[in-house]
């Protein structure tokens, strides 16, 4: 005899007292493809800050190299920020169109 119960057997006889109950069967709503809102929100602060990050560092580097250091600096801080906003919105239209999928054939959650 196996220690362990089988995690199957276990789903089907939950699912069949649920029936037996009258239950209907409750589905579990994720964001998108596993990820909880709190991984999506991480996700999208480390993309704004990644890009903030390397424009900053890339402007920082070109100041240096051409000798005018607060220009560069600036502008490739902006241009970084708003990368990192795109990026974001992105992933957004990502999340949006994989969650609206299943409501669209009349799955909804």
């Amino acid at each position: 005899m196996a220690t362990e119960p089988d995690p199957d057997r276990l789903r089907a006889l939950e699912a069949r007292l649920d029936q037996a109950k009258g239950k209907p069967e409750v589905k579990q709503t994720t964001t998108a493809k596993g990820f909880s809102q709190g991984e999506v929100a991480w996700r999208m602060v480390i993309e704004l800050a990644t890009g903030i990050m390397l424009g900053t560092a890339i402007g920082y580097g070109l100041d240096v190299l051409i000798g005018t250091l607060p220009v560069l600096l600036i502008l490739f801080s902006l241009l970084g920020f708003a990368a990192g906003i795109r990026t974001m919105l992105g992933t957004a239209k990502e999340l949006h169109k994989t969650k609206a999928a299943p409501a669209a054939k009349g799955e909804g959650n």
